[in-house]
């Protein structure tokens, strides 16, 4: 049955990804928009310029869907194909490949025809940097930025939780990534507010995020990258980037394309000025379908990955750590013993009839 369970989430995971790759976001009604909807009206409730708050609201907002993927799990314990089917929902849920690719591609071909204007109107899909003032270099490095990370976020990180956790993963994940995405900012608002809820998504990235590094210098000839530049570049710059987890995936991004990333970052009230990644000119348009490639190529791998987990490395770890607490689970507490005064008497027995009982003695 374990055997079961384990086929049913590498199932899921490859069905839900197929789908978002023919399908992409669904149009209308999209579970992680509700979920967001849900947690800006919880933030209202629970809004006070401090970690608790912001730690209780991360809790409850996280909490709440692992506690659902558990349900559905343990439901679905004996019903492997409807576990497959949930686990399938769950990651064309929480994917985000097709529309990343699709955005990036879109603002290549604006900023290549020279319109301005519907590129920076267009950014706003992928980041929260005001576009006003950006041209068409600036238009580019934030989209490669986009894309870099958004391959971690939106594609490899699910995967690998999916593959770690099943469903729960799944959901726990998006929901975190989103919470970030919502109060992870460095404003007055959530300054403290969010700082749970941005400590817990860069906890969760960790792994994902260098697996997606690495992924993308193994797979940098995928948009006609130097494998050799990428590595070097993501060794000597991953760590510069003030987050612990975006450096990986775009200083890894720079190497493979062969430009530089970073530099000034204009948001909506807020200015930061972040280390260069990797060498070369700035961006253009041109770069974009490159990094589109090679990120459809870096969640590809992550997919096979994730597929074979379960069947694998998956259940040698569950069967290690159920051999682990076999012998807690053997320890059984001594029955508490009775009072003297409980015991009962034993049976009076004459002694004449317990001879009788054996066929001696009188019968008189």
């Amino acid at each position: 049955m374990r055997h079961a369970g384990a086929v049913a989430n590498a199932t899921g995971l490859v069905a839900g990804y197929a789908l978002d790759a023919v399908f992409g976001d669904p149009r209308r009604g999209h579970p992680v928009a509700g979920f967001g909807r849900a947690a800006a009206a919880l933030e209202r409730r629970l809004y006070r310029p401090d970690r608790l708050a912001g730690g209780v609201f991360a809790a409850v907002c996280v909490g709440a869907p692992v506690v659902l993927g558990v349900a559905a799990t343990v439901g679905t314990r004996h019903r492997p194909v409807a576990r497959a089917v949930l686990v399938a929902a769950g990651t064309w849920a929480v994917l985000g490949g097709r529309s990343l690719r699709h955005e990036a591609k879109t603002m290549g071909r604006s900023l290549r025809g020279g319109d301005l204007p519907a590129a920076r109107q267009r950014l706003g899909h992928l980041c929260g940097r005001d576009p006003s003032t950006l041209d068409e270099p600036e238009l580019a490095r934030a989209t490669v930025e986009s894309v870099a990370e958004n391959t971690s976020d939106a594609v490899v990180a699910p995967l690998v939780w999916g593959a770690v956790a099943g469903l729960p993963g799944l959901l726990g994940y998006r929901a975190a990534n989103t919470l970030d995405a919502m109060v992870g900012h460095r404003n007055v608002r959530y300054a403290r507010f969010g700082t749970p809820a941005a400590r817990l998504d860069d906890l969760l990235n960790l792994v994902p995020a260098r697996l997606t590094g690495l992924l993308t210098v193994a797979l940098a000839p995928a948009g006609k990258g130097d494998r050799e530049r990428a590595w070097r570049v993501w060794r000597r710059d991953r760590d510069d980037h003030p987050s612990p987890n975006a450096g990986q995936c775009e200083a890894a991004m720079a190497g493979a394309l062969g430009v530089r990333l970073g530099g000034r970052n204009v948001y909506f009230g807020r200015t930061e000025v972040r280390p260069f990644l990797g060498d070369g000119p700035r961006p253009e348009g041109r770069h974009l379908a490159r990094a589109a490639r090679i990120s459809r190529a870096v969640g590809l791998a992550a997919l096979g990955l994730a597929a074979v987990y379960p069947l694998t490395a998956g259940r040698l770890i569950g069967a290690a750590s159920r051999r682990t607490l076999r012998p807690l689970r053997a320890l059984r507490p001594l029955p508490t013993p009775r009072p003297l005064g409980a015991l009962r008497p034993l049976p009076t027995v004459r002694p004449l009839r317990a001879l009788r009982s054996i066929g001696l003695g009188s019968r008189r």
